[in-house]
């Protein structure tokens, strides 16, 4: 029970109280990704994420919310789904202000954002730096224009399996998830959640410097990025950067 983190990362300031699990991160300062998917190119760090990731290679969600219509591949995502959506809960509560979230990794993610100046994951394409591991996954996304997954409906190609299998319902007419107010219906479970919120008036992602607060997490991150002023997509051809993905494929065009 004692508090003693005795092995210590020669990169950041990272501390753990075993020599596994400082082994574990130091694979964040590397691009070694051992773990390797048997049915596409995935790789990754940890056996953990191969775990994460094999699901995708399949459809079936077992695990049912008794609420509303949403499934999920895991109880654990299940859970997450019921607490940030049909809870009114917030038990996780920051130490340094009086901010409070529903969830152990937004705690964390506030607590980067808000609490600390140090950008530990630094990009080896580019020299860009970033407070979590996984704003720099997606910024090195910028610098890879392969995209394996082909559309052969349309031209459409992307980095990831689960991103075409999303992109090829919009050849079909199905749309399994429906509204029980209105008529409304769509292909994803998570913007059927989306579009309850209009009637809940919901708006659980809050803003802890000013007083916005958003439907999707993902509009509060955009939003976060006005008070940090990081603008994380980099062109790899001149200096250009911008806050948003989109911005900068626009800005690539004028390279072509």
């Amino acid at each position: 029970h004692s508090d003693d983190k005795p092995y210590k990362c020669s990169e950041c300031s990272y501390s753990c109280k075993s020599p596994g699990y400082l082994n574990k991160h130091m694979l964040a300062h590397s691009n070694e990704k051992p773990y390797k998917c048997s049915v596409c190119n995935y790789c990754c760090k940890t056996s953990g994420d191969i775990r994460k990731h094999m699901p995708t290679h399949s459809d079936e969600k077992p695990y049912k919310c008794s609420i509303c219509n949403y499934s999920g591949k895991s109880s654990k995502v299940l859970k997450l789904h019921i607490m940030r959506i049909h809870s009114e809960e917030n038990p996780f509560i920051c130490s340094g202000c009086n901010f409070s979230c529903k969830t152990r990794g937004h705690l964390k993610l506030h607590m980067v954002y808000s609490h600390t100046d140090e950008k530990s994951y630094k990009c080896h394409e580019c020299g860009y730096s970033f407070k979590i591991s996984w704003d720099l996954k997606k910024h090195q996304l910028t610098h890879c224009f392969d995209k394996p997954y082909k559309c052969a409906e349309c031209n459409f190609s992307c980095i990831k399996r689960n991103g075409l299998l999303r992109h090829q319902k919009i050849h079909t007419d199905e749309k399994p998830y429906k509204c029980n107010e209105c008529s409304f219906s769509c292909r994803q479970s998570g913007n059927l959640n989306t579009h309850m919120r209009t009637y809940t008036g919901q708006k659980p992602f809050k803003c802890d410097k000013c007083n916005v607060s958003t439907r999707q997490s993902g509009q509060l991150k955009r939003h976060m990025l006005i008070h940090t002023g990081e603008k994380p997509y980099q062109c790899s051809q001149c200096d250009y950067n911008c806050r948003r993905s989109e911005g900068l494929l626009r800005h690539m065009k004028t390279h072509q």
